[in-house]
């Protein structure tokens, strides 16, 4: 006689909140609205649908873990020749929460890092947006909407 299993999964994360992410924007100020759309999740991007959070910074500033986190390697956004100059990111997981932070050239891709301390840099997303408000895109592993943690 087989049994059924149930598995249950508590995320300890309702009170987590991202720390600083990019030097010059203290409060993670978002994307708002430009020539190249919106930066909120699940703004409309032509037939598909925005899986992750904008938050402003600009080129070439510090990026920052937003809390004690795990480096878990490069993400990499798109795999386009086109966008190679903004094509790199890192996973990170901390808090009980895996996330992407895209955009960013990573000082490093493991080991683990204390909350405010830099990870990497803002790449130069003007040189393939031109005139877009430049952010780091968060996105959770599961491409679940991380705004609450803001």
């Amino acid at each position: 006689v087989r049994h059924p299993v149930v598995v249950t999964v508590v995320c300890l994360c309702d009170g987590v909140k991202f720390g600083q992410l990019c030097n010059g924007n203290p409060t993670n100020s978002r994307r708002t609205s430009d020539r190249w759309g919106q930066g909120h999740y699940g703004a409309r991007r032509g037939n598909r649908v925005h899986k992750g959070l904008d938050i402003k910074c600009s080129d070439g500033s510090a990026v920052y873990a937003p809390f004690d986190v795990t480096l878990n390697g490069r993400a990499i956004p798109y795999g386009d020749p086109n966008k190679a100059a903004i094509d790199n990111g890192i996973s990170l997981t901390g808090e009980g929460l895996c996330f992407k932070l895209f955009y960013v050239s990573p000082d490093r891709t493991s080991g683990s890092v204390r909350k405010g301390q830099r990870i990497g840099t803002m790449l130069p997303m003007q040189s393939v947006y031109p005139g877009i408000t430049s952010h780091v895109h968060v996105q959770m592993c599961d491409r679940s909407d991380p705004t609450r943690y803001f």
